[in-house]
């Protein structure tokens, strides 16, 4: 621990506490911007890592809230050094984000150990950029706060709210139906996104921000305020001077995150309804953190644990309310003994310190324990069989209950764009029976893993007035995305996963109450089929590389069991001072 009467052992002392023309060198270019030589009397150094960014229209608007963060962070005595990120847009980057969330991870990691710092705020907001920072954060150890952008408001269409993604899908589906035309389709399109902030509905981003304060590693109450409420400025400052304060404790990660913080971001992300998304940022934050998370834990720790929070697109309601009946801290208090309250948060204090007495002000959005939104056994349930001998999820909150039990004939497509191309042609063999598979889609097959699990439904059965049906993927799906989905498939197809030997016509059975997911065909008929396929298809191996960022990451990425890291960079290096370069 460090011996706050002894400033030299401060890890920028290393830079600004150096003699001769070393310290010269990093000291004077300091002072470029002006300041005094106060800055440099041992006082924590706090780096701000900003994914602020017009690309990513969530968060756009942490400029704002890193200034109030540089405030917090004066008023305590530190040094602010703000610093900009990678930032990932979930709406405009191509092919996915998630192709980039581990080169994001890499570059907080590497600014963070290459720089003169003590501590770090990070700020992201949209689905990819938390975990991003998170895992990069985790890596180098230094005491570090999440800070996230916080939702926007609820958008309005015609006097009712609607929720951000959710409403997408539903209206698409209605226009492809014919129950809405194509200029009110349009007209929703500036409703829907009211003002600075990330998703309004429980999608990735809302779930990532309540699972870092689920963790342990952002301040109580501070995963839902709106991005336009003052609240989330207070929020940023008491964050600027709760990491000065962490310097002086020495109360990195290391010292924060251990397996009961996990299991608690498990249960919590099953009370809320929460993406299926966590699941594989989960994974690869805790392989950061060393800490031993898997796939089956995701099942076994939220068996008991029931659907809380009635927010789309489980339920009806948006962030705002959920802000209005007492964010997390109410979510928290109404889980009670589900959770382990002795774990230890970045404010020092344990999570039921931070959460006693936390009222609830809105049971309808937060529904008492004793009166949930949905019994135990609504969360995103993990499945395994011969179609998936290494898991996939489904999230059951989101699917038809009719259908969680379902034998039909598949209809695959190697591709996304295979099947868009034809998904409205009346001519299409797929009945309300059918499994709709697309392959191709995993993390190293697309590359990226992209969101596309939630496959619209075919033209011809939206004409009969079905709205759901069995739908199979080894890529992902959008937190604000509902339907009977099965995502994830592990082993994914372009790596010789049992995805890429299922034909069109083949019996898929799913049954999530025994956690299955099978396919009725025989070994040797898998093993014809497997010697069919092309010299360098899916069955021998990994895909052709490309070049760039790419290759490296197809080279070195994990499946989405194990949370679809590179390999090389699970686990600490921690944050010793690089060698001196003058």
């Amino acid at each position: 621990m460090v011996d706050q009467h002894d400033t030299s052992q401060r890890r920028s002392s290393a830079w600004f506490g150096a003699d001769g023309k070393v310290g010269f060198v990093h000291r004077s270019k300091m002072f470029n911007r002006g300041g005094q030589a106060s800055m440099f009397d041992g006082r924590p150094v706090i780096g701000i890592a900003n994914s602020a960014s017009e690309l990513a229209p969530c968060n756009a608007h942490l400029g704002q809230v890193a200034e109030s963060v540089k405030r917090g962070v004066l008023m305590a005595g530190g040094v602010p050094l703000e610093f900009p990120t990678i930032s990932l847009g979930e709406t405009l980057m191509r092919p996915s984000a998630m192709l980039f969330r581990n080169l994001m991870a890499m570059d907080v990691e590497e600014t963070l150990r290459a720089n003169p710092l003590d501590g770090v705020i990070l700020l992201g907001g949209c689905d990819k950029t938390v975990p991003a920072q998170v895992m990069g954060a985790l890596s180098v150890d230094l005491p570090t706060i999440m800070v996230t952008g916080g939702p926007a408001l609820n958008g309005r269409f015609r006097g009712e709210s609607i929720g951000s993604g959710t409403h997408v899908w539903k209206f698409s589906e209605e226009v492809r139906a014919g129950r809405m035309s194509e200029c009110e389709f349009r007209s929703a399109e500036a409703c829907l996104s009211r003002s600075a902030g990330h998703c309004t509905t429980m999608g990735t981003a809302s779930t990532m921000a309540c699972v870092a304060e689920a963790l342990g590693l952002s301040l109580p109450g501070s995963a839902v305020v709106p991005a336009v409420d003052a609240g989330r400025h207070r929020i940023a400052e008491q964050a600027g001077q709760r990491i000065v304060a962490m310097v002086e404790e020495d109360l990195a990660p290391s010292r924060v995150l251990d397996r009961r913080s996990f299991e608690n971001a498990v249960r919590v992300n099953a009370a809320i309804g929460g993406s299926t998304n966590a699941v594989v940022h989960l994974l690869a934050m805790a392989g950061r953190a060393e800490v031993d998370l898997r796939l089956e834990d995701f099942d076994r720790l939220a068996a008991d644990v029931p659907l809380l929070v009635d927010l789309m697109p489980s339920g009806r309601f948006l962030m705002e309310e959920l802000h209005d009946a007492g964010g997390l801290p109410a979510v928290i208090s109404e889980l009670g003994d589900l959770l382990d309250r002795d774990a230890l948060t970045v404010t020092g204090r344990t999570l039921g310190e931070n959460c006693a007495d936390a009222p609830n002000w809105r049971p309808d959005v937060v529904r008492p324990r004793e009166g949930p939104l949905a019994e135990p056994g609504s969360h995103t349930a993990v499945l395994r069989g011969s179609l998936a001998p290494d898991g996939a999820v489904i999230k059951l909150s989101a699917a038809s209950p009719h259908l969680t039990k379902h034998t039909g004939p598949a209809l695959v497509f190697d591709t996304i764009e295979d099947y868009d191309a034809v998904k409205d042609s009346p001519d299409l063999p797929v009945t309300a029976d059918t499994v709709l598979v697309v392959r191709n889609a995993g993390p190293v097959g697309y590359p990226g893993m992209p969101e596309i699990g939630n496959l619209a439904i075919p033209k011809a059965l939206l004409d009969q007035g079905v709205d759901d049906m069995v739908r199979i993927t080894d890529g992902r799906m959008s937190g604000t995305s509902y339907g009977t989905v099965v995502l994830h498939v592990a082993p994914e197809a372009a790596c010789g996963g049992p995805l890429a030997l299922l034909r069109t016509g083949d019996l898929v059975a799913l049954d999530v109450s025994a956690r299955r997911l099978d396919m009725d065909v025989s070994e040797a008929v898998l093993r014809e089929r497997a010697a069919e396929l092309p010299s360098g298809a899916a069955a021998h191996g990994r895909p052709e590389r490309g070049s760039g960022w790419a290759s490296l990451y197809r080279s070195h990425v994990t499946q989405a069991d194990t949370g679809a890291d590179l390999d090389f960079l699970i686990g600490r290096r921690g944050h010793a001072v690089p060698r001196r370069h003058l």
